[in-house]
């Protein structure tokens, strides 16, 4: 059998039956906020399982995609952050799952006063094809010979071109809660991949997964339900960091670390990781004569486009790097030097960010810049300098 079917099976019948009992060993147990999951029916919480909390990173308003959502519990604690104004869906390729967290969504609407959360079928590395639809179209025209399974394959191709499960840059987070480790070797990089085409430019991921401090040998990555049980498929550390970052994701960090692992196997240690990623840093450079200053504490730094800077110095960005450091998660760690006198964006002219530069003060100020002004009399903070 295909190993991606063959992996695919049986985390199908493994959550299956997690889904209908509580299978402890699934994964680790998390501290939720408890104001959140009084609205959230039994069956929810006793047929969940994670090892972490991403949605203790979202902000009211945000329209909020759960890859590998389950039984619905961190959909039904988004819909609470985000309030009435944000949106939440869930998806995720297990029928036992989807009908608990399908089930549950209205009582759970009834009880915050509104309804934001929506459950979706898919496979979270192919986030275009909407599996319910396909299974309606397969209805119709069922398989019986080579030419159908041919049929087939053009009725999913024409889903995801027409019927997306998830619009390209529709959605403001991705969050996932140890669900990305299942996923085969093979069809990671395009799980990755999708998770970065739904996002908005600006949007974020924010992934609660399971990863290895030494790379997971063949012999364990062979095993199915070791699979099922968050072992083999999971990345190193640093591997899953690059993941994002291969794919396009910058300011990408650590938000939080599981300490002592939750398992180890052959000497292995597997623990509990929560990684921010952001999309944005695409798109055109352009001088507007604008420049950043690096605060420290460290000596330099190396941001995700190469440039190298050093503590205090002056660097000329283009226009896009300007806004981006301007920003989330980097803002607090520079200052920011606008140019005396404004470049319009229509008259900008191309800037080459393959290398780093310094920036004279005077292509901020202007070459010909000759100011002289009195002593300030006081500090900004109301005490004399």
């Amino acid at each position: 059998m295909d190993s991606v079917v063959a992996v695919e099976n049986v985390v199908k019948e493994r959550y299956a039956e997690g889904a209908n009992e509580c299978v402890s060993e699934l994964c680790c147990p998390v501290d939720y906020d408890p104001q959140y999951l009084r609205v959230i029916p039994t069956e929810v919480l006793e047929r969940d399982y994670g090892c972490g909390d991403p949605s203790r990173h979202l902000k009211a308003g945000e329209t909020v995609l759960d890859l590998g959502s389950g039984t619905g519990k961190i959909c039904f604690i988004a819909a609470q952050v985000v309030g009435a104004e944000g949106k939440v869906i869930g998806v995720d390729m297990t029928h036992d799952m989807l009908d608990v967290a399908r089930r549950n969504a209205p009582e759970v609407a009834e009880k915050i006063g509104y309804s934001n959360v929506e459950f979706r079928r898919g496979r979270i590395q192919d986030l275009a094809l909407d599996l319910d639809a396909l299974d309606r179209r397969l209805a119709q025209s069922p398989i019986t010979d080579a030419q159908g399974l041919l049929a087939a394959e053009a009725i999913a191709d024409e889903l995801r071109a027409t019927q997306p499960l998830v619009a390209t840059e529709s959605i403001d987070v991705v969050v996932s809660n140890c669900v990305l480790n299942l996923v085969e070797a093979a069809q990671k990089e395009k799980l990755f991949a999708e998770i970065f085409r739904v996002l908005r430019s600006g949007g974020r991921a924010v992934i609660s997964d399971i990863v290895c401090d030494e790379p997971v040998p063949m012999e364990l990555q062979r095993d199915p339900d070791l699979w099922s049980g968050c072992i083999s498929g999971a990345l190193s550390e640093v591997g899953f960091l690059k993941a994002f970052e291969q794919v396009g994701f910058h300011g990408i960090r650590v938000l939080e670390r599981q300490s002592e692992p939750w398992q180890t196997v052959a000497g292995i240690e597997f623990r509990s990781l929560t990684v921010e990623a952001f999309k944005g840093k695409q798109g055109e450079c352009l001088e507007r004569n604008q420049a950043v200053i690096y605060k420290g504490p460290f000596k330099e730094v190396l941001d995700d486009d190469g440039h190298r800077m050093e503590r205090g110095e002056r660097y000329a960005v283009c226009d896009k790097t300007f806004r981006l450091y301007s920003q989330e998660p980097y803002a607090t760690h520079f200052d920011f030097v606008e140019p005396r006198q404004e470049i319009p964006l229509a008259e900008a002219k191309p800037f080459d960010c393959s290398r780093t530069a310094l920036r004279h003060p005077r292509e901020s100020k202007g070459v010909d810049y000759d100011a002289t002004t009195e002593v300030a009399s006081c500090c900004e903070s109301g005490e004399c300098c």
